[in-house]
């Protein structure tokens, strides 16, 4: 447990300052971003001075790995308002999205992985893998103005943008859930077949055991190790992903600030929304050993 915290640490510390360093060499300048270029040279130094801008870069970073070890996130350059509260504003938002997505994700990954399992080669195992291929190679990006233009303009079934009731979830959802499901969709198919290649299942199948509860009650139950480690790591990508897909439904999350905070150059926010994500995938990958460990006691230790 040490040793994972430790590295976890690490993984966090090197992706702040990663960030840091990044974020500071791309070109453009807040104070210009806040001021406008039509603004004077000493209101400028004013408020770099302000801002902290006017230290050399080393001081900066020493004081940032000072405020974050002591849970200050500082304040917004564009907002002027502390980052902890646009952080708790946004977060149920993207919770909201993340958890959709993925629920989504496990109704249509399971049912197409377990079929294609026991239609091997058949159709339904064809079509199950072309829609695991089709999802994979599907960008959010292109998903996610195809589905508006269809079911927002066209058909008039969901609202176009924002966060207003159950319907405006439903694309953003639809949008990040079918990537997921795809690559499920192709794991739950590889562990089901693996499974039923056992000595146990052939034993059950010779003692007259429906076809249907050897599938999901001893099949599925036994390939749920590696779904759920993938699940793990495909929630840290569930959470990238989420950048893109908030940003094309204008969906008020974690994501959203984060792009507005770039094109803002708001260092502060930008820190802090990127630490959040790989605090939250590191988090996520360490509950995910937790619950394999629990699932099956030969991977503990």
């Amino acid at each position: 447990m040490a040793a994972r915290t430790a590295s976890a640490a690490l993984v966090i510390l090197g992706v702040g300052s990663l960030v840091f360093l990044l974020i500071h060499l791309v070109p453009g300048d807040p104070v210009e971003a806040m001021l406008g270029e039509g603004a004077r040279a000493a209101d400028r130094e004013v408020l770099r001075a302000a801002l902290g801008l006017d230290r050399p870069l080393a001081e900066q970073y020493l004081g940032y790995l000072a405020r974050t070890a002591s849970l200050d996130l500082g304040q917004s350059f564009a907002y002027q308002r502390p980052v902890a509260d646009l952080l708790a504003e946004r977060i149920p938002a993207t919770l909201e999205l993340a958890l959709a997505a993925l629920t989504l994700a496990l109704l249509l990954a399971l049912p197409l992985g377990v079929l294609a399992a026991r239609h091997r080669g058949g159709a339904l195992d064809t079509g199950a893998m072309g829609f695991s291929l089709l999802g994979a190679a599907i960008p959010n990006f292109w998903l996610g103005p195809v589905l508006i233009l269809v079911f927002s303009l066209w058909l008039g079934w969901t609202p176009v943008s924002g966060r207003e009731g159950a319907a405006s979830l439903v694309l953003p959802a639809v949008t990040l859930g079918t990537g997921l499901a795809a690559v499920l969709a192709r794991m739950v198919r590889s562990s089901v077949l693996e499974v039923l290649a056992e000595d146990y299942i052939r034993t059950a199948r010779a003692k007259g055991l429906r076809e249907s509860s050897l599938l999901w009650g001893h099949a599925l139950r036994n390939a749920w190790l590696p779904v759920l480690t993938l699940i793990g790591l495909q929630l840290g990508g569930l959470l990238a992903g989420a950048v893109i897909t908030e940003t094309v439904f204008a969906w008020p999350g974690v994501g959203s600030l984060l792009i507005e905070a770039i094109q803002a150059r708001d260092y502060p926010v930008v820190q802090a929304c990127v630490l959040l994500i790989s605090l939250t995938y590191v988090l996520v990958n360490a509950l995910t050993d937790l619950v394999c460990a629990w699932a099956d006691p030969r991977v503990r230790g």
